[in-house]
């Protein structure tokens, strides 16, 4: 199958292979799905390096995320080097138009990833991104009421906002910025935004970075540093949802699950894409900046300050002297929760057998928890994730918790390295 967007030949390799198991949809279907949305899905991703997070065996099977560019590729294809905080840099693909975006997805490119920079200018991004992410339990209503704060917020401070599905279980709110900041500076704005986000709805909505302190809805703003990329506009989810732009007069009502790869098409063909302005309302971080300074270092909290106190009074002991430069308070955080590890796995499945494991063998504990506590990381290993399980035992009498065992499943993503 050759397709030629723009006179350039794409070809699509097994176009009858299923990506989607759940709905048999093919990759054929994935195509004609980024055929129909082209507008929309460029104006989130052109001009814009990505990485390339490949299904190469479709949505079922764990991603590996690829940063460089294949080696192999047409002659037509763009790439600019993106440097990493690691010191490291990376030849990354460039989408510059319909070829070349259906190009990745032949590769097994589900959603979009590109990062918040124009190949033109790779250290002053042109949007900020704010990705809510709901911890356990929470419902759709907690999340919408977050989202219309950070509008406020981002509003109240010279920024349009702009609202999108996620295609997953949260909501993100992206602005336009003009691009004279640097990537530091934009996620000290973003910082700026949840921490108000929270002061003004503190029962709902929290900004602390650490998951296992985290209740409501995280406002995460770490999606603003220069590593880090979220699905475009347009994008199809692993879920099958898309990542849908939005009319803020939508969001109230709206449910994700309605906007999938066989809907979307129709609804931006009848209504046209919300994002369309976006490219003029380019704004300026200069009042986010500012609240930031005002804001002030976050406090620790009362735990962890009590802890870091006596660990450094202690040490000072120790020594008999000032213990200002103690390892203690520059050394790996230690968490004031009472969590334990019960997984480390190659895939969700594997851990999440090994933490039912871990119930069966504490059935008492188990029953205490909530669905906040069990904490569930998707790790990013060498080329793809790995997940990790731990509990926070915070609702468990401290008589009664089970004490850290040796990990159910311990797998080691860095093995072979």
């Amino acid at each position: 199958m050759v397709l030629e967007p723009g006179g350039r030949d794409v070809k699509i390799t097994n176009p009858d292979r299923v990506v989607f198991p759940r709905t048999g949809h093919t990759k054929r279907d994935l195509v004609a799905y980024y055929q129909a949305v082209a507008e929309g899905a460029l104006r989130g991703v052109a001009d814009r390096p990505v990485i390339l997070k490949r299904y190469v065996h479709g949505v079922e099977d764990a991603p590996f995320f690829q940063k460089r560019a294949p080696a192999k590729r047409p002659e037509w294809i763009e790439v600019v080097e993106f440097s990493y905080p690691s010191g490291r840099s990376a030849d990354e693909v460039v989408v510059r138009d319909l070829a070349h975006l259906l190009w990745t997805v032949n590769l097994g490119c589900v959603d979009l990833n590109p990062h918040p920079v124009r190949a033109a200018d790779l250290d002053h991004p042109d949007e900020l991104r704010i990705d809510l992410d709901p911890v356990p339990g929470v419902g759709w209503e907690q999340i919408v009421r977050v989202a219309l704060h950070a509008r406020d917020v981002l509003e109240d401070h010279g920024l349009a906002a702009w609202p999108k599905t996620s295609g997953s279980r949260g909501f993100h709110v992206y602005s336009r910025i003009a691009a004279r900041w640097t990537f530091r500076e934009v996620r000290r704005a973003a910082e700026a935004v949840a921490r108000e986000v929270e002061r003004r709805a503190p029962e709902i909505a929290t900004s602390r970075w650490w998951k296992e302190e985290r209740q409501g809805v995280f406002v995460d703003y770490n999606q603003n540093a220069r590593d880090r990329t979220v699905a475009s506009a347009y994008s199809v989810r692993p879920t099958g949802h898309v990542s849908t732009p939005l009319h803020w007069d939508e969001v109230e009502r709206c449910r994700p699950d309605a906007f999938t790869l066989t809907t979307v098409p129709d609804r931006l063909a009848g209504a046209g894409d919300p994002w369309a302005p976006m490219d003029e309302t380019a704004g300026s971080l200069d009042g986010l900046l500012e609240l930031a300074e005002a804001q002030g270092p976050r406090p620790a909290p009362a735990k962890a300050a009590k802890a870091a106190s006596a660990a450094k009074a202690a040490k000072g002991a120790e020594h008999g002297g000032d213990s200002s430069d103690s390892g203690e308070t520059r050394g790996r955080r230690r968490s004031v929760m009472p969590l334990i590890e019960i997984a480390r796995a190659e895939t969700v499945d594997e851990a999440m057998a090994g933490f039912e494991r871990w119930k069966a063998r504490h059935p008492g504990a188990a029953r205490l928890l909530r669905p906040a506590d069990v904490l569930v990381d998707s790790m990013r290993g060498r080329s793809s994730t790995w997940t990790r399980i731990r509990v926070n035992l915070q609702h468990v009498p401290e008589a009664e918790r089970p004490a850290q065992e040796p990990l159910d499943v311990d797998y080691d993503p860095w093995r072979g390295r």
